[in-house]
């Protein structure tokens, strides 16, 4: 009988972090159904030449936020790496695994766009490259409406002590400074999104009516137990431990690696809570308008059915909604219904003709007819860039590693 495969895990597991334990547990998964013995070595970099001089590696291969020593040692002995920290020194190095920020970026503006927000403004820390293109991308969808996005940049750990946090307020009051609400804000950390909640309520701001903020990779623990809770962006880091773990298989046993060295795999979804339940409309007959198409839009309703849903006059609230929001009612429902389907694709297996039905758009041909006139793919066109291992934007390859 073979022995199991040694294979080392450096994730930093003493950072309470989701984004490092959902990697372990996805990593584990994988570990236990191919029977491997999986070691946590936090210094594995050093591991793999400590003595005795080793005739062989200590193990088959290795999942690490990775070293720049660890990249250059696990070369020279021939020990594959699987790398899942997106802001690593040797990230360009070695094969990886991350989530997809563009992805994320994008589905947080769509997000407070969606509730109404047209002024905006964005925290991220300076260091973090993966915040960086999730800034670029939520920047650049508001970028094609128009709307204005006052963005700063701060220290990843702009807490560490009573002089750095004296400096991230003022970089926040600063920030807010020029503000006019109702405003859309997009924060990095969760721990800064809630330094940006406790600011805006000693300025007097009611967060989600005056601030809608939407921060972080969904930390349970830091989104859901104070008040106001944070809407966030649920990432999936099991999802990315265990394709880390797939992909350290194929490299073990030297099959040919995949075409694209890194996998970037697309968010799972928004959980959105009280930070962005709101709609940013200063008009009450609109935003009860807004309100009823969110609540309804999985049904067959048309502009009058809103209208009458809200107690008043088609060409009153037509009116209304071209004044406040530059689009009729019928172009609102359209688009809430893209929105869902959208989230249905990317999130779910369902067959079209069910997504078609359940968002309410009624018969597979009207939601292939609506998707490339609005978004120029296909339905199954969406589904396979959001799903699928298609996802990977970074295109440099170099020679297999480990082999």
């Amino acid at each position: 009988m073979p022995k199991p495969r040694r294979v080392a895990i450096m994730l930093e597991l003493d950072w309470p972090y989701k984004r490092h334990a959902g990697i372990f547990a996805g990593i584990q998964q994988y570990a236990q159904e191919q029977g491997w013995e999986s070691i946590i070595d936090e210094y594995a970099d050093a591991t793999l030449l400590a003595p005795p001089a080793q005739a062989h590696p200590p193990y088959d291969g290795i999942i690490a936020r990775a070293t720049r020593k660890l990249a250059r040692r696990a070369a020279r002995l021939k020990v594959p790496v699987v790398n899942v920290w997106f802001s690593s020194p040797s990230r360009k190095s070695l094969p990886g695994v991350f989530p997809d920020f563009a992805a994320i970026g994008r589905l947080r503006a769509e997000h407070l766009l969606a509730r109404g927000f047209r002024r905006f403004a964005a925290l991220t820390s300076d260091t973090d490259r993966g915040q960086e293109l999730d800034l670029k991308a939520f920047l650049a969808v508001l970028g094609k409406t128009g709307c204005p996005c006052a963005a700063v940049k701060m220290p990843l750990n702009a807490t560490a002590s009573l002089k750095d946090w004296r400096r991230t307020e003022r970089t926040v009051a600063a920030w807010m400074q020029d503000w006019q609400p109702p405003i859309g804000v997009y924060v990095g950390p969760e721990p800064h999104g809630r330094i940006v909640a406790q600011m805006c309520r000693n300025r007097g701001w009611r967060v989600p009516e005056d601030v809608a903020i939407i921060a972080g990779w969904n930390e349970e623990t830091l989104c859901e137990h104070l008040r106001p809770t944070l809407t966030s962006v649920e990432v999936g880091y099991e999802r990315i431990g265990y394709e880390a773990a797939r992909l350290l298989h194929r490299l073990m046993t030297r099959r040919k690696p995949p075409k694209q060295k890194h996998l970037l795999l697309p968010p799972q979804g928004l959980v959105v809570r009280e930070s962005t339940d709101f709609f940013a409309v200063d008009h009450p007959l609109v935003r009860a308008a807004l309100e009823f198409i969110a609540a309804n839009s999985h049904r067959p309703i048309k502009a009058g059915h809103v209208a009458r849903g809200v107690a008043t006059g088609f060409r009153t609230l037509e009116r209304r909604f071209r004044d406040y929001l530059g689009r009729p009612i019928a172009a609102e429902i359209r688009r809430v219904r893209i929105e869902r389907a959208k989230r249905e694709l990317a999130q779910t297996d369902k067959r079209l003709a069910d997504i078609a039905r359940d968002v309410g758009f009624g018969p597979e041909q009207r939601l292939y007819q609506v998707f490339c006139r609005e978004l120029g793919v296909t339905p199954k066109q969406y589904r396979r860039q959001r799903q699928g291992a298609a996802a990977t934007q970074e295109t440099t390859v170099a020679e297999p590693y480990g082999s």
